[in-house]
């Protein structure tokens, strides 16, 4: 059984401690504001303003992306080069990449 604390053998809860606290406010911003969203549907907003909603949240979940990535690659990646283990690093840096031209 692994490790609470691990995830590949590598440690996944390595978050600087004001990151960590940014992550729980942005995810506590976006469940209100897909709550909101809900409540809009349930009371049958116009549709564009629905809509507008959306890209609000879209907008934050791009943020909290960005924030946890940044994170990722201040922690795990700086270690693994620092350990040698350099084409993993690479790896998951090409892999993020690529999911983010995705989603362009």
């Amino acid at each position: 059984m692994l490790d609470p604390h691990t995830l590949r053998g590598i440690s996944y809860m390595r978050m600087k401690k004001n990151v960590k606290k940014d992550i729980h406010r942005r995810l506590s911003i976006i469940e209100g504001q897909v709550r909101g969203l809900q409540r809009m549907v349930e009371q049958n907003e116009y549709c564009i303003d629905i809509i507008n909603q959306t890209q609000a949240v879209k907008k934050a979940l791009s943020s909290f992306e960005n924030l946890m990535l940044e994170n990722h690659l201040s922690t795990h990646v700086i270690d693994q080069i620092k350990s040698g283990k350099h084409s993993k690093a690479i790896k998951e840096i090409l892999s993020v990449y690529k999911i983010s031209r995705k989603d362009g």
